[in-house]
């Protein structure tokens, strides 16, 4: 529980919102986050006042402002997540012989941020700011899967979120949660030929202090050729990144 509450909801509210492909309503951020909507009001009004959110008054919508965009390109320029994850994904390809990449969430798109390619195998659509639909690859869906349950609802509303790549994966909300329920009980996240025909991912997510899903971790390997080993080793390099990132593991 955090000592500042306020605090805790503001970071919640910009996390939010880094989150949404646009502006949104206010009942939207107070629905998702599970806020009174005098909370919320007084909240975004101030957030308003130090530039952190922007209101949109004729679309009668919130969204980012300027100084959080200023604390995205702070964060750009220190680059502390790659930093810390390069050595453990290198280890990780050294452990499986296959080719591993770390992914952020960005809206209903996963950003790939680092990639570590093994030696001899094919290049990967996974590369370093190539963006995915969340719910078709498996980093994506081992973030989902870490999100509240609202927030998943926020973001997947209908199916006109989802986007299909190959005639596979979750073209629903229902379907999405079955997926991502399934994907907690593994303790990992999979997906086959969804993202590239023939080929096959696995992924476990990385967690911050808040035991929020800071990223997913994951290597592809050819579909004929899955290896139960593969997901043990995900999952390890995975704990490992969040007791780097001091994070609370769930």
């Amino acid at each position: 529980m955090s000592q500042v509450p306020a605090a805790s909801r503001a970071l919640r509210v910009l996390r939010f919102l880094a989150e949404q492909p646009g502006p949104v309503p206010l009942d939207r951020i107070q629905q998702a986050l599970g806020l009174p909507r005098s909370t919320a009001y007084h909240l975004i009004n101030t957030m308003i006042d130090e530039g952190f959110v922007t209101h949109l008054v004729d679309e009668k919508r919130y969204g980012l402002g300027v100084a959080a965009f200023e604390v995205g390109s702070g964060y750009t320029r220190q680059a502390p997540l790659q930093r810390i994850s390069r050595r453990p994904l290198a280890e990780l390809v050294d452990r499986t012989g296959q080719s591993a990449h770390l992914a952020v969430l960005h809206g209903r798109d996963v950003l790939y941020v680092i990639e570590e390619r093994a030696p001899g195998r094919p290049p990967l659509v996974t590369d370093v700011g190539v963006r995915l639909p969340a719910h078709l690859t498996a980093s994506g869906r081992a973030i989902l899967a870490a999100l509240p349950a609202a927030q998943v609802r926020a973001t997947y509303p209908d199916k006109s979120a989802f986007v299909d790549r190959h005639g596979k994966g979750p073209s629903g909300p229902r379907e999405l949660a079955t997926l991502l329920q399934e994907t907690r009980q593994r303790g990992h996240a999979t997906e086959d030929g969804e993202v590239t025909p023939g080929f096959a991912s696995v992924a476990a997510a990385v967690l911050d202090h808040n035991g929020y899903p800071a990223a997913g971790v994951a290597i592809t390997h050819a579909s004929e050729t899955p290896d139960p080993s593969h997901a043990e080793a995900v999952r390890r390099t995975a704990a490992e990144l969040t007791r780097r990132l001091g994070g609370r593991p769930r």
